[in-house]
Parts: C-alpha cells; structure tokens; sequence
C-alpha cells in the first residue's frame, strides 16, 4: 500500500529536511518577537463557510464526527486565529504578534507546489493599524527567507494595496456584490492573456490596464522607505497586479515569488481589518494582517538553489553529529560502558553504543558514520579507557574515575 494521493511519508532525510525548515521559521519569528500558539487540527465545518462561503467545502476534508457535528480538517489558520481572538483578547496587551507552525489539509488536485497537506508557518499582528506593523511583517517574511540562504536575486515581494482597488471600483461607481468578481479578474490579470482579462473587465478594461502599467501609490512608497531603512528594500517591488483573491483582505497585500518565476507563490498574506469581527458576529472587532508560508513550494525552492541547499545540508548534517560513541571491546565491560553512557546522556551529551557483540573493527566504523567526535572503550585496559579523536586520531588512557570530566574538557575544546 501507499500513501494517498498528495499525501507524504516523511522518511529520515526528509523529516530532517523538515525539521531544519521548523527550526529556521521559528528561530526568525522569535527574533521579531513572535510568540507561538496553535489550535486544533479538526474545526466546525461552518467555520470555514462563514468566512469564504459555502464553496469551500469543495476544498475540505469535511465530514460528520461521531456526534453528528460537521467538522473538517483545517484548510488554513486565520479563522481559528479569529475565533481564539475573540474569545481571549481581553487577556493579552496589544498588540498580538503570533506564529504558528501547523498541518494544513485541502481537497484539491495536486500539482507541483501544492499537495493536499502540508505544513505551513503563519504570523499575525492583532491590535495595530499603523503602517509600522505591515512594514514589520514584511520584513519578518523577507528575514525568514533570508535564514535559508535566499537573497534579493532569488526572490521578490511583490507587495500592493487592495484598498486602491476598492477605492478605483467605488469611482467608478461599480456595485459593492460585483467586487470580489473583479478583484479576481485582476489578481489573475498576469497568468491570462490581456484578451481575456480585457473581456471579463468590459469597459473598465481600459482604465485598469492603464493602471497595471504603472501607478504609484503613496502608501506603498512609505511602505518601501521603511524597508529601505532597514536594509530589506532590494526585495520588494510595488505591483498593483497583487490583490490576492480573497475577499476578506482591506490594505495593504503581498506574495513572495521566485525571481526566476519556475514556482508558486512561496508566501502571501496582507491586512484583514475586518475578519475578526465578521467571524465573531460582531462581538471582537480589531485590525489584523498576517502572512503564510507553506513548507512544499519554499522546499522546491531551497533545493533549486545550490548555497540554500548546501546551507541546508550542513545544518542536517551538524545536527545528526553524536558527541560520544561507546566501543565494547570486551561484553563484561558492557555494564560499565552503560553506567558511563546514562552519566554522559544525563549530562546532555549525544552518545551511542552497540546493541549486540560486534568486532572492534566495525564499531569505530559505525562511530565514524554517525561522524561522533569521540570514540570511547572499554576493554582490557580497565579500569583504564581509551579515548579516541576521531578527527585527528590521537588517543589516551584515562582512569575510569576521570573519564567524565576529561570529555567535558575535551568537547568543550572541540565545540
């Protein structure tokens, strides 16, 4: 049997893969700040309709639980982030800065970049209109991909305002129900032909393209002057082509692509002043803007980029690195090696020993593969022990009663 479609098993390799991906997403955001939460994998259907409609359902893992409630599998956080918000914001000083590192399922045919789960790194302010906080955000997306060893030649943030659209449709007198519809039209504009965005847009096809070819806004300049300040600015882009085809957005958006433009959005997210309140009925009302990140796209990216990759190869590898590895030269030793082995572990060493008899010979060379820094054995020399770099391959006899605080020093040197 195997695993179903757009599904993954996470073998060795690929769970140290995604376990450096983790490790980076969360060491970034903590820089910023960010404190991590989570909600529950498995949420009320009904959740999910309110905010995108009952269309979604076509997208979830959906079903009736054994109390006969409608639930799914979550497609994505931000409504789960509502609903806690509303129910909890009393407790926290604002505003919220959030992460979250989470699985997320839909039902939908998978391609490359996008599978029907996968795991996804997200980040919210909660509580803060002020332009600081989006010029934050971004800058906390750019430095997370900057920690895999992308740079301005890799990637870009193309970064827009919906306000300015919705603004332009109010102008031109279109009705608020026909918004979303060409909100969509124009997010799509790049992947169409212009013939076909021309024809859905009907005669607002002219003013909107001339828009497309370039418009500045003020807000998107100041956004771009506080990346500036920070050193980030060479990664973004103002292209008013970004909407993003969700409704719910208000202000300002952005998505983060390839520069060479092989791949799927790697990140999205921008302003969604209003969520909060239509998902709580009204009961919590308060600004907030968050972005995603999905670890599928972003891992075709590292390994599309040699010095990514190469970064990546060195963290699994330091990181799968034993401290000590214990050789049993002779079986009655094996108790004591063990009694020294729990000692070292107690101390937080990494150390490992063979399970079974086996010749010398092949424990130094399982020590080697496991690239262990010392090789220590028990064996006719008792109560004395050889200890062996296996970098440099010097040894020395030690007395048993020393052996501990002698590789506390010696790794200690090493490290």
């Amino acid at each position: 049997m195997q695993a179903l479609p757009g599904f993954r098993d996470f073998l060795p390799d690929d769970c140290a893969a995604r376990n450096y991906i983790f490790s980076r997403w969360r060491e970034v955001a903590r820089r910023y700040g960010f404190v991590e939460w989570d909600g529950p994998i498995l949420e009320p259907t009904e959740l999910y309709k309110k905010k995108s409609g009952a269309e979604i359902v076509d997208q979830l893992f959906n079903f009736a639980d054994k109390g006969e409630r409608e639930v799914a599998l979550r497609p994505e956080l931000t409504p789960t982030l509502a609903r806690v918000i509303a129910a909890h914001e009393r407790e926290f000083k604002k505003p919220l800065k959030w992460f979250s590192i989470g699985r997320f399922f839909r039902h939908e045919k998978q391609q490359r970049g996008r599978l029907r789960e996968h795991f996804q790194l997200n980040c919210d302010i909660v509580g803060e209109t002020a332009l600081a906080a989006d010029i934050e955000l971004v800058a906390l997306c750019i430095d997370v991909l900057r920690a895999f060893g992308l740079t301005e030649k890799d990637v870009v943030v193309r970064i827009s305002d919906r306000e300015f659209w919705t603004d332009f449709l109010q102008q031109k007198a279109v009705p608020s129900d026909r918004w979303d519809e060409l909100l969509q039209v124009i997010d799509k504009s790049g992947r169409e032909s212009p013939e076909n965005t021309r024809a859905k847009l009907g005669k607002l096809a002219d003013p909107v393209f001339a828009i497309l070819r370039g418009t500045k806004s003020e807000k998107l300049e100041r956004l771009v002057d506080g990346l500036r300040a920070l050193g980030l600015a060479d990664f973004v882009t103002v292209d008013v082509g970004i909407v993003r085809g969700l409704a719910y957005y208000t202000g300002i958006v952005f998505e983060v692509f390839d520069r060479a433009g092989k791949l799927r959005a790697i990140a999205g997210g921008g302003r969604y002043d209003n969520l909060i309140g239509q998902l709580s009925d009204g009961a919590v009302s308060m600004p907030a803007l968050g972005f995603a990140m999905g670890d599928v796209v972003l891992g075709e990216m590292i390994h599309e980029h040699g010095k990514a990759r190469e970064k990546m190869q060195q963290a699994i590898t330091a990181d799968r690195k034993i401290d000590i590895y214990i050789v049993i030269a002779k079986e009655e030793r094996r108790s004591d090696a063990l009694t020294y082995a729990q000692q070292l572990r107690d101390r937080g060493y990494r150390v490992d020993y063979p399970l079974a008899s086996a010749k010398v010979a092949r424990q130094f060379q399982t020590a080697e593969q496991l690239s262990a820094q010392l090789a220590v054995l028990f064996g006719d020399e008792w109560p004395q022990v050889a200890v062996k770099d296996l970098a440099t391959g010097e040894q020395e006899l030690i007395l048993n009663q020393e052996l501990l605080a002698y590789l506390a020093r010696s790794l200690s040197l090493s490290s």
